[in-house]
């Protein structure tokens, strides 16, 4: 293993019991460990680390889903404060920052904890 890599991301949530829903609906899977004392929550992010924390700061996620737009229709549905409607960001031109010929989009919804969350899909 060669390089440097994100291993974890810290996020705020005063409430471990809120926040365990409402990640584990967002991202369709339960909490890897928890430990209480002293209040920390893991869930599994593709290999890095989401820790919910009391004593985190709040953090900017940006989260990849499927359909940005059928995410936020569903969260909508469960009373989930929606920040930003879908839209697209940019258009990948070449590969910079994601598959050429397709279009970013992103929505941000606020969490169970009152931190942003960004949703991002990138289609053809």
């Amino acid at each position: 293993m060669g390089g440097m890599g994100l291993v974890q991301v810290a996020q705020r949530a005063t409430d471990l019991d809120r926040a365990s829903a409402f990640y584990a609906d967002l991202l369709g899977t339960p909490p890897t460990a928890r430990f209480d004392p002293p209040g920390l929550l893991f869930f599994d992010l593709d290999g890095v680390r989401l820790l919910l924390d009391a004593n985190a700061p709040s953090s900017l996620l940006y989260l990849r889903v499927d359909d940005v737009a059928a995410t936020v229709e569903r969260l909508r549905g469960q009373g989930v404060e929606i920040e930003s409607e879908p839209h697209v960001i940019f258009s990948h031109e070449d590969d910079t920052l994601g598959p050429a010929g397709t279009d970013e989009w992103q929505a941000f919804v606020r969490d169970s904890e009152g931190n942003l969350v960004g949703l991002v899909a990138q289609t053809r």
